[in-house]
């Protein structure tokens, strides 16, 4: 049989991009070999999912309806000179306007004119690998000629995700740039050759766009930089706006307002610069942006260089476990949880471990399945397979001929685009807080191993909090679950308060005369991790307490202790605030941190001889306000409920996420009040119903019923009712969702036996599940030993991990890891991955515990 007559027998197997779908022909959707590894990309014709040679045949084994595939293979070769040393020149980069790395205004840390690549197609055909070049194959059937070419010209699922998640962040234009007054003075600024018009400098010079005068810039605090010349134009002048000379390119230039105090854009800049005889377009780049600037210090000194260790010659290391994960975009509070939380034994067993199972298990479109990538990361990190030496350390070491070149780190991509999918933040390229990203991901992990081995158990610990009424001396205990130790920062209780003082004095000096403070003479407040401890421990007062042992509203204290205490324990210093202004900071501390941790004393001991418990019972309802209409009289009247009572402050939270406010009262009225948190998820669960932004419709219903929602964000319809009450049915689905038959039964049961509300209650009530008191038919329905929801054991921990954050908030900066592997540290700093010197527990953020058994 010919090749012609081979490929036709193939045209129902294959399927021409219309446009819009995801075409996966940049990785494999299993691991990370992409066309430049040994063995190419194959791409589905009809799926458009991209395989490695080691997963092809297992694909194509699963689903064998996909047999033709597109095989890419791409060789990098270096360009001559765009290394360094040639005669070629590297092409005008960009100058930075943020501090982000990979992203639009970002740093550039692509390869792109660095390498030509030459690229070999063919067509595939499984189980055999029978292969046919492309497009040397005469009349190839024009439906494959299509596909194919469909596929090359397509930007890849991996593009697509990224263009989706950019942000957009740009510097604020200023306010004076559309009515900025320009003197008609006649100064003509030529373009070199400047120097101040107060001093003798002749680098880092301002010019201001009001009157075209140059002056020099404020003092560095290591004495360099300028005179503070043109702030003190602006004093004498009070003239805005000023464009550094230098930087001005044909795509801007820095512009600083000194009246907004920031730097801003100029969207007429063209035009103010021309007024003063500057050609834009001609100009060159000279001198050094202030963004290139604060990276250049920030780097030298400072908490960026002493928690990157970049003072230092590391040793790099490679191998299962020491695999470092690129930068895709401000992606660094990402790599470093992962990187963290592969390191417990149950998250390597469950991704790991079984990596061939989740295979075997998963779906076809891959990409989409939760479950298959964070295995797929997993295997990344763990396998060794993506962490080999450079060609130049590995002929080094063997004293022969360099081996193929080899991939060094992870890109997870497809597992940034899934785990942020639908959410308003981490679906974006903006800079995260790590400790959100955790719990998103611990809350995601847990919902997904329903019914399987939970890896998220050994994090999970049981608070007790304990509240009594000031007034009658009586007390309640109730448990909940978490996976986070959050602490206050009490900078107030510092060991060196005074120092602070003295410091802060100065520092409000040298800003009054525009100058700032050396970062080498930092002052950081020193606690210790004790001290945090302690008043985490101490008693909160509640005021406007409903106190149902007085009938009436009281204050109360409640304490919180520990009721387990987990495998793993992970300490989040609570840094990050709001400053009296409304803007978001980080505190700047130094902290205490011991290598063991001893948490046995603040062990919960439930209620105690002597101590009398708060009489059970609900709240009252509230007295009707005066005007309250006709409307609840009414209800109350013909014994019907009014209107359900919606938490507005938890609507408006949402709201400002960027979902619709009418979506956002069906998530806060369906998950009872329960909290942001819950509502959120029900969110996520509900955005492609056809009702999700219509008002929430409530159904009168009889005396003593609940209210029954409209629509199918309400749930749907309910479930036929067997002769217990509850859908024999609606009980078997929820149970194989990973609910026990006694969780599914309460869960009918609160939701008026409505399947999909069930679902939804059980989830948002997940934490709530194991605390709640069971009925008879529940308890009966339990098996005879049923598995533990938390693990407990002694108080005593080590530290085996800590996350840093370097930056002045949550919304900039970087982050990354240390970790304790083999008995040293090593940093984990994106895709770098070294041997740490000098571990810098004291300026971390998250930090991780490990029981001592």
């Amino acid at each position: 049989m010919s090749a012609l007559e081979t490929l036709y027998g193939y045209l129902p197997c294959v399927k021409v991009p219309r446009g819009g779908e995801k075409i996966y022909k940049d990785e494999c959707i299993y691991c990370y070999d992409t066309p430049e590894s040994e063995g190419g990309l194959f791409v589905c014709l009809k799926s458009y999912m991209g395989l490695c040679h080691l997963h092809v045949q297992k694909f194509y084994e699963k689903f064998p309806e996909n047999p033709i595939y597109l095989h890419l293979k791409r060789t990098k070769i270096e360009i001559s000179g765009a290394a360094g040393g040639g005669e070629a020149e590297d092409p005008p980069a960009k100058k930075p306007t943020r501090l982000a790395i990979g992203v639009e205004g970002g740093f550039d840390v692509s390869e792109e004119g660095r390498y030509e690549i030459q690229e070999e197609i063919s067509i595939v055909v499984m189980p055999g690998y029978e292969s046919f070049p492309y497009p040397s194959i005469e009349d190839t059937p024009v439906q494959i000629q299509l596909a194919i070419e469909g596929i090359l010209k397509s930007s890849g699922a991996d593009k697509q995700s990224a263009v989706e998640a950019w942000d957009g962040e740009v510097r604020q234009v200023s306010k004076h740039a559309d009515k900025l007054e320009q003197l008609d003075n006649g100064v003509k600024v030529p373009p070199k050759g400047w120097k101040c018009s107060r001093c003798d400098l002749v680098e880092n010079l301002w010019m201001n766009l009001t009157d075209g005068s140059i002056a020099c810039g404020r003092r560095y605090f290591d004495g360099s930089g300028g005179n503070n010349h043109a702030v003190e134009q602006f004093r004498e002048t009070g003239f805005p706006l000023a464009v550094k000379l230098g930087t001005i390119t044909p795509t801007g230039a820095d512009v600083y307002s000194y009246d907004e105090d920031e730097m801003v854009e100029d969207p007429h800049l063209a035009r103010h610069l021309q007024h003063f005889g500057i050609n834009m377009m001609s100009m060159e780049k000279t001198d050094k942006t202030m963004t290139e600037l604060e990276i250049d210090i920030n780097q030298r000194v400072g908490e960026w260089a002493t928690i990157q260790e970049s003072d230092k010659q590391l040793k790099p290391m490679y191998g299962p476990g020491y695999t470092g994960m690129k930068n895709m975009g401000n992606s660094c509070y990402l790599n470093s949880v992962m990187q963290v939380i592969f390191t417990l034994p149950d998250f390597r067993k469950r991704f790991f471990e079984d990596y061939d199972l989740i295979l075997n298990r998963a779906p076809e479109e891959a990409p989409n399945d939760f479950t298959t990538q964070m295995a797929k990361v997993g295997y990344g990190l763990l396998s060794g397979t993506f962490s080999n030496p450079p060609e130049e350390e590995m002929a080094a070491a063997a004293a022969a001929p360099p081996a193929k070149k080899v991939q060094n780190g992870i890109t997870p991509r497809m597992f940034k685009t899934l785990i942020g999918k639908g959410h308003t933040e981490f679906s974006t390229n903006r800079q995260q807080d790590a400790q959100e990203f955790f719990l998103h991901l611990i809350n995601i992990i847990d919902r997904h191993s329903r019914g399987t081995f939970n890896p998220t158990v050994s994090l999970k610990y049981m608070a007790e909090e304990r509240i009594q009424c000031v007034q009658s001396g009586k007390v309640r205990y109730k448990q909940r679950s978490d996976y986070l130790l959050s602490l206050p920062v009490p900078v107030e209780l510092a060991d060196n308060r005074e120092e602070l003082v003295v410091y802060e004095t100065r520092k409000r000096e040298k800003e009054s005369k525009g100058e700032k403070m050396d970062p080498k003479d930092l002052v950081r407040a020193k606690l210790s991790l004790q001290t945090c401890l302690d008043s985490w421990a101490e008693p909160e007062s509640i005021q406007d307490f409903y106190s149902s042992a007085l009938q009436a509203r009281s204050v109360a204290n409640k304490t919180t202790r520990f009721a387990t205490f987990p495998n793993y324990l992970m300490v989040h210093l609570k840094k990050f605030t709001i400053g009296e202004d409304w803007v978001p900071k980080k505190l700047d501390v130094s902290m205490s941190i011991p290598d063991e941790l001893d948490l046995e004393h603040l062990r919960g001991k439930g209620i105690q001889q002597g101590e009398e418990e708060l009489p059970e019972g609900e709240e009252p309802p509230m007295e009707e306000p005066a005007g309250a209409g006709a409307g609840a009289t009414a209800a109350a009247a013909t014994g019907q409920k009014a209107e359900p009572e919606i938490d507005e402050g938890t609507v408006i939270q949402l709201s400002e996420m960027g979902f619709p406010t009418e979506a956002c009262r069906k998530a806060v009225y369906y998950t009872s009040n329960c909290g942001a948190e819950a509502a959120m998820d029900w969110i996520m669960q509900h955005m492609d119903d056809p009702d999700f932004a219509q008002p929430l419709q409530i159904q009168r219903a009889p005396a003593g019923q609940r209210p029954e929602p409209e629509g199918a964000a309400a749930g749907g319809p309910r479930a036929p009712e067997s002769s217990s009450g509850l859908s024999e049915e609606a009980l078997t689905i929820l149970e194989a969702m990973g609910f026990t038959r006694g969780q599914a039964i309460r869960g009918l049961k609160a939701t008026d036996n409505n399947l999909e509300r069930a679902a939804d209650w059980l989830f948002s009530h997940s934490d709530e599940l194991d605390t709640m008191p069971m009925d008879t038919a529940e308890q009966e329905s339990l098996p005879a030993q049923a598995a533990p929801q938390v693990q407990d054991g002694t108080g005593k921990y080590k530290l085996v991990a800590f996350i840093s954050h370097m930056g002045t908030s949550t919304m900039c900066g970087h982050y990354v890891c240390h970790i304790l592997k083999d008995g040293r540290w090593v940093i984990y700093n994106d895709e770098k991955v070294a041997v740490s010197e000098n571990p810098p527990k004291d300026l971390a953020y998250l930090y991780l515990y490990q029981r001592i058994q």
